[in-house]
């Protein structure tokens, strides 16, 4: 038996130590998952509540054959999506800006950074996705794939495609240059 397969037979025993052990194990990387795709602190940590009561609630249904760990990051991936769905139809919150400037110096990787979140922030929710578990989680293609219900063809094109749009945002705000395209050699 597998070290997850033992932990989910001792939670469902209902041992509290097990249960402990299972949201310590996996409790960063679901609060990592649901901090960049939901971009809000407050907001992640309340859907990574509710991962956990659906990891609990569900875990008599989850396969011994497979890894845990792509099974609860799934789940957060899902619980972030209900949560984005929730919040596109609920009314928008005044957003308040401090009124004092900013008196940082200028720092053109800060501005990098900040348009690369922007880019990732703005790509459709399935390539967000990929791309969050995969460039900022390391997770490997056949845990996304699981994560996210796809098969790996799906996840590697949408991986593709999300880094094609950051590039190209990228380029319109000038913070990557256009690619030159070589010239064909003369003959001579």
């Amino acid at each position: 038996m597998s070290a997850d397969a033992a932990l989910v037979k001792r939670c469902l025993t209902g041992c509290p130590a097990s249960a402990r052990e299972l949201v310590e194990r996996f409790q960063s990387d679901v609060l990592a998952v649901c901090r960049r795709l939901l971009a809000s602190e407050h907001d992640a940590e309340d859907v990574a509540q509710e991962v956990f009561i659906r990891v609990f609630r569900s875990m008599n249904r989850w396969d011994t054959e497979r890894p845990l760990r792509p099974w609860v990051l799934g789940i957060a991936v899902n619980r972030c999506r209900t949560w984005i769905g929730k919040r596109a139809r609920a009314p928008s919150l005044a957003d308040y800006l401090d009124d004092t400037p900013d008196r940082k110096p200028a720092d053109d990787s800060v501005e990098l950074a900040g348009e690369l979140r922007a880019a990732v922030d703005g790509l459709r929710h399935e390539y967000r996705e990929v791309f969050v578990l995969f460039h900022e989680h390391g997770q490997p293609y056949e845990e996304i794939a699981e994560a996210v219900g796809r098969p790996v063809g799906t996840v590697k094109t949408w991986l593709h495609r999300a880094r094609l749009e950051i590039l190209d945002r990228l380029r319109s705000r000038g913070l990557v240059p256009e690619e030159e395209v070589p010239k064909a050699p003369s003959p001579g």
